[in-house]
């Protein structure tokens, strides 16, 4: 029988499918390398053949119910091997979700269990090892440890010294070849991302110690991203003179994230946002810091955009609204009450006529909604509704005189409704909503009756 080796210099002189054949954890068996997987040295795993693995389904049985993957690392400290797998697009098979080159959505990984074989001196502990934190679920592999004791339950050797000592190193280690493979390889790491970007994020909610080391794996959709990805390095180097802040929308959409009306000034002076999409982004962002810049929400308190100049003259704003628009801005808070925190003239807005946004201090408008869905919320706190003292609409209400109350109270109204729906919000009476609208339109038409 062949002898074990415990280092990866042991293999190259070893009768590898002797070992693989003998062994109780075998090697894998390595025939050819492939643009499909990586291997540089070899560790303990199950009898794995890379020249026909991917049409064997052996990789499969190896690793679980996901087919695709493009890196095998390997880990190698004292008493201890590790074999693992990232997994994503760069391969394509029919099992288990038919031919595609598509990752399955994240509701595919719907509990948070841990995917590491574990063995102690080769033998099997379990196959739900929690060796690696929930937000690395979608990395399957196998760990072999000599130093675990095997004459206790489970529960036990999981709970020892030496096994959170295991996690801690694999854990590090699967976070460097995942930001090797960032760096090296971005097409690879894209495909990556765009399959678990969102699971992968959750550690910057939970691991709060290992944020540092989780913000060079992050990439982003932003205002000037296209179709591809951005990282936080890619942004802080394309920081506007005076900027201050990351800043970024949160919501549920990013088509609708992209189209949104508080962007226009951002983008009038060239400023990147990132646009964050997934559910998880307005916990961990909301105390987040990167390059000595904090993030800040776009929605959220004062726009701060004063000591950055637009790019273009035609859309720069006025130094200041008019006395007329300022007395609509104060008929607008007085017609909607306790309805709004407050009524303003707007920073951000170039286009559109006006905007909901949070207060300074307090959950972002999106955190906010979530935690009013999740039942984690009894009171939201009210809006501030911002206005483009700059709009021909606003202006033209502006101008009209006291014998228009009424028209210009259902304005007020339709305008705070307005910014509602470009919120992804619903008017909350549909009856007064369509009552005020046909007025207006009425007397639009020249048939409103007093």
């Amino acid at each position: 029988m062949a002898t074990w080796p415990r280092s990866p210099r042991a293999i190259d002189d070893m009768n590898l499918w002797a070992t693989a054949v003998n062994g109780p954890v075998k090697y894998p068996v390595i025939r050819a390398k492939t643009d499909r997987v990586d291997v540089e040295v070899i560790g303990p795993s199950e009898a794995l053949d890379l020249e026909t693995e991917c049409g064997s389904g052996l990789c499969q049985q190896l690793a679980g119910d996901f087919l695709f993957h493009c890196h095998v690392a390997h880990h190698y400290v004292a008493g201890m091997w590790g074999y693992w797998r990232v997994y994503n697009t760069l391969q394509s098979g029919n099992y288990p979700f038919g031919s595609t080159d598509i990752m399955p959505p994240l509701q595919e990984l719907p509990d948070r269990k841990g995917r590491i074989k574990l063995y102690v001196k080769r033998v099997f502990i379990t196959d739900e090892a929690e060796i690696l934190p929930r937000y690395l679920r979608f990395v399957r592999g196998l760990v072999d440890s000599a130093d675990l004791p095997l004459n206790v339950s489970r529960e036990m050797i999981q709970e020892s010294p030496i096994f959170a000592a295991i996690k801690r190193g694999v854990t590090n280690r699967v976070l460097g070849d995942l930001e090797k493979v960032a760096e090296n390889e971005p097409e690879s790491y894209a495909k990556i991302w765009t399959n678990f970007g969102a699971v992968l994020k959750e550690g910057l909610y939970e691991d709060y110690e290992r944020r540092d080391t989780l913000y060079p794996l992050l990439r982003f959709k932003t205002t000037v991203s296209g179709e591809s990805w951005r990282s936080l390095k890619d942004y802080v180097a394309s920081l506007k003179e005076n900027q201050t802040a990351i800043y970024y929308l949160v919501g549920d959409d990013l088509a609708r994230l992209d189209a949104s009306p508080h962007l226009e000034g951002f983008r009038a002076r060239g400023i990147e946002v990132l646009l964050l999409a997934d559910p998880v982004d307005s916990f961990w962002v909301a105390a987040a810091e990167f390059g000595g810049k904090p993030f800040k929400s776009v929605t959220q308190g004062a726009a701060d955009l004063a000591l950055i100049p637009v790019l273009d003259d035609k859309s720069k704003p006025a130094p200041e609204a008019s006395e007329a628009v300022n007395g609509l801005i104060a008929f607008i808070k007085d017609a909607l009450g306790e309805a709004v925190a407050d009524v303003r003239p707007s920073e951000r807005l170039t286009d559109s006529a006006v905007c909901l946004v949070a207060s300074e201090f307090g959950p972002d408008r999106q955190l906010e909604k979530l935690l009013a869905s999740a039942g984690r919320l009894k009171t939201a706190a009210k809006p501030i509704l911002e206005i483009n003292p700059r709009h021909d609409m606003i202006v033209a209400l502006a101008s009209l005189s006291d014998d228009d109350r009424a028209f210009k109270q259902d304005a007020a109204h339709l305008l705070f409704d307005e910014a509602r729906l470009l919120d992804g919000e619903r008017p909350p009476d549909p009856k007064l909503f369509s009552d005020r609208l046909a007025r207006v339109l009425m007397r639009s038409l020249g048939k409103d009756k007093d």
